[in-house]
């Protein structure tokens, strides 16, 4: 990228707004966020005896909306600080702040005339050569820019984001006529390496692709559930993850969209299609006009198509009938074909279930997704030139599993086909020219390489991202070295190994730390490094409980001791092995996940790693050696000759433990001293495991040389009795129970070196000794062995 976007300004510090704002500052963007200038007062800026000329009146609108974000949850910030690096002003006095920034986004209300006149202002004070975008959802991105020069109209583009910008994957990128064809480039590649989103490029239509076709699904669902008298609830438990879509299925989506906003998307289309049939689609039915009428438009108002109350049971969601406008109690569908479905291995097989059997909720499913998968590919060429950009649409922006093409391919293309000629479906001509060519699925593997039917009714490969490493490619190309139930040491090329995650529910066993012994042998003499990784899920929600609990039950406590070694082990041979190991945690990186990053000499982490060490939740302290490696970690770079306090140190790594401190970001994993400050963030997921074998390989040019272990100085009983004290208050003032403070006891032994001098140096395994003794002394207590059941009957912890 030869450009640089070195600073950006937003317009509008709406939720949008404000969100993108974040996430730009989360990449370390400083940015303006600029809005309009109060008119009035509020009660509480009279009470203080403030004029409309005052600043902090001026910029109110845009100050609320910084404070808001460091509030908000999920959050939008990485962490707190971040919204340091947005600067926020008013579009009357703080215009020239548009002249610093590198990208312009506006981000205000969906009305042509008020986009208009905004461009014609920003192109004013905007510096010659920098980019102008906007975020509109439907809006026509010609239109806007209307009348504006020449040169403005070669730096504007659409920049479509989706709600929450942190979180959502998609960037639609919607190139004007006029539009350089090197800024649309750079734009692509800006928004993937640096924003770390899923682009596609998309044309100026209304609502782009994923909105197109999103909001197409959802109407459809809503008319066929009107026409076949279903529930709501019903309804949901049929369109979710059987089908490949979320949790959250339609009617739960639409109440975190907003009644509101969906009803604002679908009369984009309806004012802008000539299409009658289409058009006819989108229009909403009576009820969902009755509900937006009444405030029941979704979570903002806390009602929609769920509500939350309270019984004399506790919480419960109740849903409404959409008939009576009533919420009544939420029922169990109960169908043979949604049961059977269940059964598949894969989405493809559950698809295949689901919609090719004969009850209501098959007979809804199939009349619902056949609609949609006519209008994508009645759409392809309007929307989009190529499948591929409509499949990751869907995927990035709804987050559906597969994209239309791709789930057309998974049902069979042939057989469907003629089911919907049999029921009177006009066949897209694209479809009919793929079963012409004697082709039965819209892609296809030859070998490595991947192709997809192209508009023009012939392959066309798709050029493989080389910052994006496949594991599953890796498998097919008989890349696996070693393998076993939970875990594969597999060639990543170039000398590289990857040590693959992949036991049930992302747990450690005893199979993962057997691969860990076989992949540090195998590493040290055949490979230049090694990078522990995996794209299941979660990264690693820690060590195998119900194991762990069967074993204490038992009193296998022999048994018990060498686990707990083993992986104690485990993580000293990948700490001090003889060849660069680089770590690549994502999501839920919890306990024995945190503990195996410890062992790594760089953590390539993505940045949205939900990292801590939470074994206390369950009434147990780490014992693979996170609680030495955390002390460790706080006492770094403190020279052991130095006359310096260590108890607030200790103290640190002891409330992060005790505290069960789980990090909401990489950002913050650094904070919470989890990361290191060096160790590294990618913010595009798919390209972490590219970037930790550059790691890997960076380390070993650069001639690598293993760590030698170091003695820790500990602060010793005195040290152990201030933390005892602490604990003491807590329990005397009712904030911990007093089996929370025998954890949190034991806890401080560790942490302070046990019963020895102040300043004593001690060695790595007399902690992991001590690690291991309070963790079996622990496991033997009903209190503790209570909270692990409850852990795993009810996945959240229990305060005994």
């Amino acid at each position: 990228m030869k450009r640089k976007i070195k600073k950006a300004a937003v317009i509008g510090s709406g939720v949008m707004g404000a969100g993108i704002a974040a996430h730009l500052a989360n990449v370390g963007i400083p940015t303006y966020m600029l809005d309009i200038v109060p008119n009035k007062l509020t009660p509480e800026e009279e009470k203080r005896g403030l004029k409309l000329e005052d600043d902090v009146v001026r910029n109110r609108i845009a100050a609320n909306a910084k404070k808001a974000l460091v509030k908000a949850k999920p959050a939008p910030l990485y962490r707190k600080e971040d919204a340091d690096l947005i600067t926020i002003g008013n579009l009357e006095d703080h215009l020239h702040y548009l002249s610093e920034a590198d990208w312009i986004i506006e981000v205000v209300i969906e009305n042509l005339e008020i986009k208009k006149k905004l461009f014609e202002t920003v192109e004013k004070y905007r510096k010659p050569g920098s980019i102008v975008s906007s975020n509109t959802s439907g809006v026509s991105i010609n239109e806007m820019i209307a009348g504006r020069s020449e040169e403005f109209k070669r730096h504007f583009l659409g920049t479509h984001f989706f709600n929450p910008p942190r979180y959502m994957k998609l960037l639609e990128i919607i190139p004007a006529k006029e539009t350089d064809p090197e800024i649309l480039e750079f734009m692509m590649e800006f928004g993937e390496k640096v924003l770390g989103k899923g682009v596609v490029l998309a044309k100026d239509t209304p609502n782009f692709i994923a909105n197109r076709i999103g909001t197409y699904g959802l109407m459809v669902t809503i008319h066929e559930m009107e026409k076949m008298g279903l529930r709501v609830d019903e309804v949901d438990t049929i369109t979710g993850p059987l089908m490949g879509r979320p949790k959250s299925a339609s009617f739960r989506t639409l109440d975190m969209v907003g009644l509101d906003t969906f009803v604002h998307v679908a009369n984009n289309v309806v004012n802008n299609t000539d299409d009658e049939k289409e058009k006819a689609t989108f229009m909403m039915p009576s009820f969902v006009h009755e509900m937006v009428d009444k405030g029941l438009i979704g979570d903002k108002n806390r009602q929609g198509f769920y509500k939350k109350v309270k019984t004399d049971k506790g919480k419960e969601i109740l849903v409404l009938d959409y008939k009576t406008m009533e919420y009544v109690p939420k029922i169990k569908l109960k169908s043979p074909s949604i049961e059977m479905a269940k059964q598949g291995k894969t989405l493809k097989d559950k698809l295949k279930t689901l919609i090719y059997g004969k009850d209501n909720a098959s007979i809804f499913a199939w009349n619902t997704l056949k609609k949609v998968l006519l209008y994508s590919a009645n759409k392809l060429g309007e929307i989009s030139d190529d499948i591929v950009n409509i499949d990751n649409a869907m995927k990035w922006g709804f987050n559906w599993e597969l994209g239309p093409f791709e789930i057309w391919d998974a049902i069979g293309v042939e057989k469907s086909v003629v089911r919907m000629k049999e029921e009177g479906e006009d066949i897209p001509e694209f479809v009919t020219k793929l079963l012409e060519n004697g082709k039965k699925s819209f892609y296809e593997k030859v070998e490595t390489k991947k192709f997809y039917f192209s508009i023009k009714g012939e392959n066309e490969e798709i050029v493989p991202n080389q910052q994006i490493i496949n594991i599953d490619e890796l498998r097919e190309q008989n890349r696996v070295i070693f393998s076993n139930a939970g875990a594969s040491l597999i060639d990543m090329g170039d000398d590289v190994a990857l040590l693959d995650f992949h036991s049930p529910n992302s747990a450690i066993g005893l199979d993962f730390m057997q691969m860990v012994d076989k992949s540090v042998e195998e590493v040290s003499k055949n490979y230049r490094g090694l990078v522990i990784g995996s794209q299941s899920k979660n990264f690693c929600v820690g060590a195998n409980l119900m194991l762990i609990l069967m074993e204490a039950e038992d009193e296998n406590w022999d048994e018990l001791n060498l686990i707990v070694k083993m992986f104690q082990n485990a993580s000293m041979k990948l700490k001090y092995m003889d060849k660069p190991v680089v770590a690549a945690p994502y999501a839920m990186t919890l306990g024995g996940g945190t503990e195996i990053t410890f062992g790594a000499d760089l953590v390539q982490a993505a940045a949205e790693t939900y990292m801590g060490l939470v074994e206390v939740g369950v009434g147990l302290i780490p014992a693979g050696g996170g609680t030495k490696e955390l002390l460790y970690r706080n006492l770094e770079g403190i020279p052991d000759d130095m006359k310096i306090d260590l108890q607030p140190f200790v103290n640190r790594a002891f409330e992060t433990i005790a505290m069960a401190k789980v990090s909401t970001s990489a950002r913050e994993a650094q904070n919470l001293g989890y990361l290191r400050k060096t160790d590294r963030i990618s913010v595009n997921k798919d390209h972490q495991l590219y970037e930790a074998k550059k790691a890997v390989l960076a380390l070993d040019s650069m001639g690598y040389q293993a760590p030698r272990s170091k003695k820790i100085r500990v602060v010793g009983e005195t040290g152990y009795n201030t933390l005892r004290l602490g604990t003491y208050t807590f329990r005397e003032s009712g904030y911990i129970s007093e089996h929370d403070q025998k954890i949190a006891e034991k806890l401080a032994f560790i942490l302070s070196g046990g019963n020895v001098p102040a300043n004593t140096m001690v060695t790595e395994q007399y902690l992991l000794d001590l690690e291991r003794e309070a963790f079996l002394s622990l496991l033997g207590e009903p209190k503790t062995q209570q909270r692990m059941q409850h852990m795993l009957l009810k996945g959240k912890p229990l305060r005994n």
